[in-house]
């Protein structure tokens, strides 16, 4: 979901500098990078222990989720990524099932559907915080492919990380790497085919592979 359908990390980072503010500590750039791909928890404890901070991480998580969540309903430059609404209703209404298989928490992705609109389109909802396995091990896609009563040949998975990209092909199912200016960094290699376009993605252009 995050970087294919939603990027939410403009709205982490600002939620995240408000929290360091109400905080009354300096994070810089560099530490705040370091903080890419890390839980909440892990984020939160290495302030409590580099600032000498009093409040437990539990607090600390508290004050940055409720600054996103005022983030995520109120910033006006927060929306979905360009060309993926009109990819998922032509998917829609060419009777493809989609399934959405997300690392993201359930909550997160409800959100993410409620604003958007976009529960109609969609036949099923993984959130890999659910599962015992997250990317770059299989188990995701290898589940939605289970939900979507399809076998793994008919499938295909949309993805914009390495770590994504790797479950694929662990899991032997098609993979188109959407490529965005909202991507750093991320190791396409793997993947059959890289788009930056979702219209490279319209049925009768993907079809050729299947």
């Amino acid at each position: 979901m995050d970087g294919v359908i939603v990027d939410t990390e403009p709205l982490h980072r600002k939620a995240y500098f408000k929290t360091f503010n109400q905080l009354g500590i300096d994070v810089s750039e560099e530490l705040y990078t370091s903080f890419t791909g890390a839980s909440t928890k892990r984020v939160c404890e290495t302030l409590i222990h580099q600032f000498n901070l009093s409040q437990t991480f539990e607090e600390i998580a508290e004050i940055k989720r409720a600054h996103f969540k005022d983030y995520f309903y109120h910033d006006e430059e927060f929306d979905l990524i360009s060309g993926v609404r009109e990819l998922i209703q032509h998917y829609y209404e060419n009777e493809i099932t989609l399934i959405l298989a997300s690392s993201a928490t359930m909550i997160t992705i409800n959100m993410v559907f409620e604003k958007f609109e976009l529960e109609k389109y969609f036949s099923g909802k993984i959130s890999g915080a659910d599962l015992k396995e997250s990317k770059p091990h299989p188990e995701i896609f290898l589940k939605a492919a289970e939900m979507a009563h399809e076998p793994i040949e008919n499938c295909m998975v949309i993805e914009d990380s390495t770590n994504g990209i790797l479950a694929a092909h662990h899991a032997n199912i098609f993979c188109a790497a959407y490529k965005s200016l909202h991507t750093h960094n991320q190791d396409y290699s793997l993947a059959n085919i890289i788009v930056s376009d979702y219209t490279e993605l319209e049925v009768d252009k993907i079809s050729k592979f299947f």
